[in-house]
């Protein structure tokens, strides 16, 4: 059985923080469609939080891990802020079981999410946003690294 697990990255800002920072996006897709990671660039002139909404789709019990890297900040929080199904192909359980507590890189787990639809559709997805906020380490702007990566897991008890 194939594993599909797709992680989407839009980036919203609130209007007071759209000059200061600005965010990358970049990533890679394996041959089974199966997210191998994302690398997001932040950065920015203060320690404004940076909210980062992902669509997650998965057709089996799933966990994503994330990595950030820096010079000139330190990430001082990583968390998942908001959960919410796209529409009626959301399995009825996957939001409440979505394990949202950081543990070491795993950022977020959960079962599957999908019921139905493909990659395009509108209605079979989870949308996460996460929360970033990193300490600059400079007074001139800091710069830095997330990389997320989706990995198919065991299904959770």
């Amino acid at each position: 059985m194939r594993h599909v697990l797709i992680l989407l990255a839009v980036v919203f800002f609130v209007p007071a923080s759209i000059a200061a920072q600005t965010v990358t996006l970049s990533g890679t897709v394996s041959a089974t469609v199966a997210l191998s990671d994302t690398r997001i660039t932040l950065s920015g002139d203060n320690a404004q939080p940076i909210r980062v909404p992902l669509l997650v789709r998965s057709n089996s019990s799933f966990k994503i891990s994330a990595v950030f890297e820096s010079q000139t900040a330190e990430l001082i929080e990583l968390s998942v802020v908001d959960v919410h199904a796209t529409g009626n192909l959301v399995s009825s359980h996957a939001v409440n079981a979505v394990d949202k507590r950081r543990e070491g890189d795993v950022v977020l787990s959960g079962p599957r999410i999908s019921l139905g639809g493909t990659l395009n559709s509108p209605n079979n997805a989870l949308q996460v946003t996460l929360l970033i906020r990193v300490k600059p380490l400079t007074v001139s702007g800091w710069m830095g690294h997330l990389t997320l990566a989706g990995t198919a897991a065991p299904p959770t008890q």
